[in-house]
């Protein structure tokens, strides 16, 4: 346990999020969550600095704010990664977007 707190100190991402592909949106590279933990879990139970840029979830409408320690921007995005509509997410709450092929939590 030690080893990772410190890992996380130096300003290195969590293991969860290092792993993950990245892709460019809106201009800059965010994580990929890519996998079944990784959509499931978003960048909750993160401190500020451990979430980085933050993190694209692609076919998602919806996102949570439970076991955030940290407010969400929530940028739900279009077919072809269009911005539809930005959103304040704080701690245990839900927004959605019917119309959005992809979800981008970005800390506020």
């Amino acid at each position: 346990m030690g080893d990772v707190d410190a890992t996380r100190r130096n300003g290195t991402p969590p293991a969860r999020l290092r792993a993950l592909p990245r892709r460019e949106v809106l201009g800059a590279f965010y994580p990929v969550a890519s996998t079944r933990r990784s959509r499931l879990l978003g960048l909750a139970l993160l401190d500020r600095e451990e979430a980085g840029p933050g993190l694209l979830i692609p076919g998602c409408r919806s996102v949570h704010g439970f076991g955030m320690r940290f407010s969400l921007d929530i940028w739900f995005l279009g077919p072809y990664g269009e911005p539809l509509e930005v959103r304040r997410l704080g701690r245990r709450r839900v927004v959605r977007n019917r119309e959005a092929r992809a979800v981008l939590e970005v800390p506020a």
